[in-house]
């Protein structure tokens, strides 16, 4: 995982500044949580959008779902321990910033009858609003049963090969996270909790913890109840795991199986996050999640691609293709990419969205070296002249002044004045290329043209963009450069990414870097 010690990486449009060590719990926290909204008229076809919570500390909680010592199904067992050393890295973060924990590892709470934070949650005052239902299992609510569920779990979800036989195996939660005797609660009971929460004034409540699909979901201070009692819940994404066996319906990994079920929780029940817009950093993978991870290196001023890009990552790569994703912001004014060297060493496609910068010698070798090993890239908009500084803050930068002829394939030689929108179409001979797969064509562009012609003979055009009295430029291109996929496009101005269009543009594009389908 990548960390830094200064607010160096956006992580979803968000500044992600490590607070570990942080002594003055900050006045809010801003969260961009995602959700599914049916899309236009068909109310069965959902896309990933982003709204942005604002979050007082001293109105939140962090509720930790059954992190038991031991679970029947040993591969549950396994990855819960793998990841309990993040959440308790979560939790205290968390009340570092004054955010209250409650611990509630269900059937155990025996194992607590003389601990300080279980004594805390029972003396809490009884609520006088305490809704009915607040101590069962709630299996539904309304509103997902206008969709399917998206998984088969009536074998129990144990992806063991010989499943053992299910029972309660569990005697109290996993040590790895740590309890605070002097601050937090445990509890698993329904009414205790919502005491907890009433009498502090809580009115959001994150879940963590597992599983999602079960306890996390129905627990009575699970999800579906705190969404339907009227607080605002959220799931942390990446610090929960599903009970789904791949053998089972609808036959996909045990981690794309949870991906589903995070789903089905934005369409029907609420918002989520992942725990690095906390934290800082990635966000959490277990070990044996292998899937794409998509490097996205970003630093240029001018097209607000710190905001676009993380959310495009967020709503589509994430949410759509369940891709792995990391956002590095560089600081223009310093030429500096800071964890771009060790993002590179996992990276199976970077997107380059970089505006005239002379990074350090060492982050220019370490793209090189990415690309001799045959990694592919994308460039989007001023990716053209991302290593040509003109001169400017160059001590102890390299330029890079060949990367749009010989990586990119392009030949960028400034751009047209504003004022003409541009029309974007295809070039006959790429009407059926894959990276043009359900992209609505023709379609217009606020960003100004940019000079790029003649391409490179390796270069095979797919777009021209046009504007009154000049000639057709290329618009979006694929290139080989030694061994590896390029895929650029001058498009990336920030209406751009409001026009579906577009948007499906770059996703097929990364689709084909990675040599899959577009989907």
């Amino acid at each position: 995982m990548i960390t830094t010690a200064i607010a160096a990486i956006i992580v979803f449009g968000l500044p992600s500044t490590p607070v570990e060590g942080a002594d003055i719990p900050p006045a809010a926290l801003n969260i961009a949580a995602r959700h599914r909204l049916p899309s236009g008229q068909d109310k069965t076809h959902f896309v990933a959008a982003q709204k942005q919570l604002t979050l007082k500390p001293q109105q939140t909680a962090v509720i930790i779902c059954d992190m038991w010592d031991k679970h029947w199904c040993p591969t549950s067992s396994a990855r819960v321990a793998e990841l309990a050393p993040r959440i308790n890295q979560f939790a205290n973060v968390c009340r570092k910033q004054g955010i209250t924990i409650i611990h509630a590892p269900s059937d155990t709470l025996k194992f607590y009858a003389d601990s300080p934070a279980r004594k805390r949650a029972m003396a809490a005052k009884p609520a006088t609003n305490q809704p009915e239902g607040i101590n069962a299992w709630c299996k539904i609510i309304p509103a997902e049963e206008q969709g399917k569920y998206p998984i088969d779990q009536t074998d129990g979800g144990c992806d063991c090969d010989d499943p053992p036989k299910s029972e309660i195996v569990w005697t109290r939660q996993i040590e790895s996270i740590e309890i605070d005797d002097e601050r937090d609660f445990v509890s698993a009971n329904g009414s205790e909790i919502w005491n907890v929460l009433e009498e502090r004034g809580i009115a959001n409540v994150m879940l963590v913890g597992v599983h999602t699909n079960m306890c996390v979901l129905g627990r009575p201070f699970g999800l579906r109840n705190l969404s339907r009692f009227g607080k605002t819940a959220l799931l942390v994404r990446d610090l929960t795991d599903t009970m789904y066996n791949p053998k089972s319906w609808p036959h996909v990994s045990h981690f794309r199986g949870n991906d589903l079920i995070v789903e089905h929780i934005e369409k029907y029940v609420c918002p989520t996050f992942a725990s690095n817009q906390i934290l800082g950093g990635e966000r959490f993978r277990f070990k044996d999640d292998v899937r794409p991870r998509v490097v996205m290196a970003i630093s240029e001023p001018e097209y607000k691609t710190e905001i676009t890009v993380p959310k495009f990552a967020d709503c589509v790569l994430d949410a759509e293709l369940g891709y792995d994703i990391t956002v590095l912001q560089g600081n223009p004014a310093k030429h500096e990419l800071p964890g771009l060297q060790a993002a590179l060493e996992k990276a199976d496609v970077l997107l380059v969205s970089i505006r005239r910068q002379a990074l350090p010698t060492d982050d220019v070798a370490a793209i090189k070296r990415y690309l001799a090993a045959g990694k592919p890239l994308i460039g989007i908009r001023t990716a053209s002249h991302a290593f040509s500084s003109k001169g400017k803050n160059i001590e102890g930068g390299a330029q890079w002044t060949e990367f749009d002829a010989d990586v990119l394939g392009g030949n960028y030689h400034g751009h047209y004045g504003d004022g003409a929108q541009t029309t974007v179409a295809v070039v006959d001979a790429a009407k059926d290329h894959p990276i043009l797969q359900g992209v609505g064509l023709p379609f217009a562009s606020n960003g100004t043209l940019y000079k790029t012609g003649p391409l490179r003979s390796s270069a095979t055009a797919l777009l021209i963009g046009s504007i009154p009295k000049a000639a057709p430029e290329p618009i979006a291109w694929t290139n080989t450069s030694g061994k590896s996929r390029v895929f650029y496009t001058s498009l990336g101005h920030a209406d751009d990414f409001e026009n579906p269009s577009f948007v499906r543009l770059l996703s097929n594009g990364v689709q084909w870097c990675l040599q899959k389908k577009p989907e």
